[in-house]
């Protein structure tokens, strides 16, 4: 199994990440990618980009040096009620593809398995949002049968995050507990890599060989090919290439 686009992914607009989408965009056409997504982080994690930022992305071509560039955020959920800090109207009006993540400098209620899952389902109602990020993390545990079962049914991803499985053993058997109920309920997952340096971007091997000693179907893995990414992007009502 490999990935043929890489759906989170940070540029220098994140402040803590050091490429320009330039750079991202040849990375990705050196490597043969067919996109991937620039996924800034929202306004209320420290140092990161105005509002402005996510509504002009509509000046970066949506194919530039032969790859698709797909426009994005990675939201942060700020409460239990699933509130983010991207506003609807430039998700839906100036984005392509929203993250939903729990970070701790910006989650603002008590941190609890019950909390952690009841924003986890709010989100699954959000319209806006298509994946939830690096959801292994301990610290922010959840009700994971609850919450993939739900993601399952309205048709949101889960990702496999290669930073979290490659970088951090206390989230590994969190991430494997996942992607086995996400085989359970048929719940699509998307493999990313969380770059915040162009050599980091479509290099996803720890995530996929985690994927492959689980058996896990190539066929709820959104870009492991292009056939599954393409068929993705038009039930998103996303534009191709």
């Amino acid at each position: 199994m490999k990935i043929v686009a890489d759906l989170h992914t940070h540029s220098i607009a994140s402040v803590h990440a050091y490429a320009t989408i330039n750079e991202m965009a040849q990375e990705a056409a050196d490597l043969g990618l067919y996109g991937f997504a620039v996924t800034d982080h929202g306004i209320t994690m420290h140092g990161t980009p105005h509002p402005y930022y996510f509504m002009n992305l509509c000046a970066v071509p949506k194919v530039f040096r032969g790859v698709r560039i797909i426009k994005g955020a990675e939201a942060n959920i700020l409460d239990r009620f699933g509130n983010l800090d991207v506003e609807a109207e430039v998700l839906s009006r100036n984005l392509e593809f929203c993250i939903a993540s729990l970070h701790m400098p910006t989650f603002k209620d008590e941190v609890s398995v019950e909390v952690c899952t009841e924003a986890y389902l709010n989100i699954a109602e959000n319209p806006n949002v298509n994946m939830i990020a690096h959801s292994g993390s301990p610290y922010f545990k959840y009700d994971y049968e609850k919450v993939i079962k739900k993601f399952a049914e309205k048709g949101k991803l889960i990702e496999i995050n290669n930073s979290s499985v490659k970088n951090k053993p206390d989230f590994l058997v969190n991430c494997i507990e996942i992607a086995k109920l996400c085989k359970k309920y048929g719940c699509r997952v998307s493999v990313d890599t969380d770059a915040h340096f162009i050599t980091q971007l479509g290099r996803a091997d720890e995530s996929l060989r985690m994927l492959e000693s689980i058996d896990f179907p190539e066929e709820l893995v959104i870009n492991a090919s292009v056939e599954n990414f393409e068929k993705y992007l038009k039930e998103q009502n996303i534009s191709l290439k």
